[in-house]
């Protein structure tokens, strides 16, 4: 059964059920885990080497990135996820460069009269428009790595469970983060387009 609490969401066992039932559900529940790639520490008796199969699509890990930078307490974390998505070799963005170039070259051998335009919009927008988002996030990650700052309006929860409580209520402790109104967008940058 699906939790949702203010700083995370599980799932739990229905309560009722039979012992076999709880046991074959952990059971399967650290098999699926572990195919993700998750570390389990979990009693013998849970423990399998069965891995189901997986079918997460490639987009997933890119929006785990997001997760993690808003889930994100100070600097460091959120420039470590800007890392993933800037590194000059293996990033996200580097990834993309390549797919964009990979299909203006497709388009180049496709032999109808709109292709070589397809392919140059293509290339266009790898060296051009990919570059400049390339280059403010990696800006971006590199402030964020230089400040080495907690994030003012997120804290990490201690997520106590008091004595008399069996799991985490819905609602702690902690301070509710502050509002901010969304800004202005920042003026666009002018110049010759080619």
């Amino acid at each position: 059964m699906p939790v949702v609490r203010v700083h995370e969401s599980y799932h739990r066992v229905p309560t009722g059920l039979a012992a076999k039932d709880e046991d074959r559900l952990a059971t399967g529940a650290v098999a699926r885990l572990r195919a993700q790639g998750y570390h389990v520490i979990c009693d013998t008796e849970f423990d399998t080497r069965h891995r189901p199969a997986s079918y997460l699509p490639p987009s997933s890990s890119v929006a785990h990135l997001a997760d993690l930078i808003g889930e994100a307490t100070t600097t460091d974390e959120a420039a470590d996820a800007l890392t993933e998505l800037t590194a000059p070799h293996d990033g996200v963005l580097a990834a993309v460069e390549e797919v964009l170039i990979a299909t203006a070259d497709f388009y180049d051998g496709l032999g109808e009269p709109p292709d070589p335009h397809i392919a140059r919009r293509l290339r266009y927008l790898a060296d051009e428009v990919l570059r400049v988002i390339h280059t403010d996030l990696s800006h971006t990650r590199n402030d964020l790595a230089d400040r080495h700052a907690p994030h003012p309006g997120r804290i990490t929860c201690a997520q106590e469970v008091p004595a008399n409580e069996h799991e985490r209520s819905a609602v702690c402790a902690c301070p509710p983060p502050p509002r901010t109104l969304p800004g202005p967008p920042p003026p666009v940058a002018v110049g010759r387009r080619r």
